[in-house]
């Protein structure tokens, strides 16, 4: 008998959220037995969290999924013994249910490409078993993967390096995006995976003998299914095939067949890439407010409170985004996110900061400016023997609880309380 192929089910983003929660159980429940479940570290191994984020995922599946999972450690061909190595390899060989995720994608490559682990991967799915590459590591299993690290955040000139390709193995020439509709940016174009359209359409055509991308939007699920022959789109966002002039676009619970991936030709959906935009485009229709729709809202009223002199409203987004980023821990928003939105608060707190420590400590030396003019003005006055304009003054001043008092080397003021 021939084995049952099984399923590469590739995550935009999400995977360790309450939004996968129902695709994860589906997944496991189509498994025949009892699914033996495991997390490979490697995507984040050089991170100093790396063992947190191994707990949490076994935490979710314990919790929100109701399944074991273990925790296949290859951090690394430096920190990791050969026997290390061979424990971790061992558990992936006897899991039919593998979960990749967060990390460096470039890194992962690096460390994974020449170990076993590739070819265990791919056995793993042609013997009737399910691969799930999330975000980090959906660039990974493509022809080529992107340096998303590198480009973003260092700045180095814009290139691609050679994935694992494990979709190779099974009849796909693809390019694999996640983060497809990314609106982290707020201000500035973070689609493509942080690239934003300008870059992103110039890293297109470095693709060799143009290869398709494969987009995926955040918290959205493909489900290449084998056995079925058929993609299967999950989650609330959709999924982009685009070559260089034109593409398709999938949304949630739309099925295709795996030869429209593999380019077979269809006659249904194509349409021209549109033209380049300047502005980060929304979620698809129907989708709810994103989580970063919501952080860049509560932004925005803070900064609007700080320019009117409003300090409930600016004080009451404070208090809103604290209460947004509390929920989304509550309902598995990705850490990551988590952690973003947090370096956000802290830092409109330090603006906060930064706007007291720039204002008067109180109303006199607010008003001392203006008082100090005033008084130079009415020396002036007394000098010239204008007397009359000179009591003006003092008088008016004097109609705001504001005290002169003349001396032979000049006047002086308080505020009266």
């Amino acid at each position: 008998m021939s084995p049952k192929k099984g399923k590469i089910v590739l995550m935009g983003s999400g995977e360790l959220t309450a939004t996968m929660v129902e695709v994860h159980k589906g997944l496991l429940d189509q498994l025949p037995g009892s699914p033996q479940a495991a997390f490979l570290d490697t995507p984040a191994g050089f991170q100093l969290n790396v063992d947190q984020i191994s707990h949490k995922a076994l935490e979710y599946f314990r919790i929100h999924i109701q399944q074991s999972m273990s925790i296949s450690s290859f951090k690394s061909h430096e920190v990791t013994t050969d026997f290390e190595a061979r424990q971790a390899f061992h558990i992936l060989r006897n899991s039919n249910y593998i979960l990749i995720g967060p990390g460096s994608p470039t890194y992962a490559v690096q460390q994974l490409k020449p170990s076993p682990v590739p070819q265990i991967l791919t056995q793993c799915v042609a013997n009737g078993g399910c691969l799930v590459a999330a975000s980090a590591a959906a660039l990974t299993v493509g022809r080529l993967t992107l340096p998303v690290y590198e480009i973003y955040k260092v700045g180095q000139d814009l290139h691609w390096v050679d994935g694992m390709d494990i979709l190779g193995q099974f009849g796909f020439d693809l390019v694999v995006i996640p983060h497809w509709n990314n609106a982290e940016g707020g201000t500035h174009d973070t689609r493509f995976c942080f690239m934003g359209e300008p870059r992103f359409r110039r890293l297109e055509s470095l693709i060799p003998q143009k290869v398709p991308v494969l987009g995926l939007d955040e918290h959205t699920a493909c489900i290449l299914d084998f056995e079925d022959n058929q993609a299967e789109v999950k989650g609330i966002g959709r999924v982009t095939l685009r070559t260089a002039d034109r593409e398709l676009s999938f949304k949630p619970g739309d099925r295709l067949p795996l030869d429209v991936l593999r380019g077979g030709e269809t006659d249904a959906g194509w349409r021209p890439v549109p033209a380049e935009t300047r502005t980060p485009q929304k979620d698809c229709a129907g989708a709810p407010d994103s989580f970063w729709d919501r952080i860049h809202t509560l932004e925005d009223r803070f900064h609007k409170g700080l320019e009117i002199h409003d300090p409930k409203a600016s004080t009451n987004a404070l208090l809103e985004l604290d209460r947004t980023i509390w929920q989304a821990q509550q309902d598995l928003e990705s850490e990551e996110f988590i952690s973003q939105a947090r370096d956000t608060l802290r830092d409109l707190i330090v603006l906060t900061g930064n706007e007291l420590s720039s204002s008067p400590v109180n109303q006199a030396e607010c008003l001392a400016p203006l008082v100090e003019a005033l008084l130079e003005l009415r020396q002036n006055f007394r000098a010239n023997k204008q007397w009359t304009e000179a009591d003006a003054i003092r008088d008016t001043l004097l109609s705001v609880n504001i005290t002169v008092e003349d001396a032979k080397n000049g006047s002086t003021w308080r505020l009266e309380t």
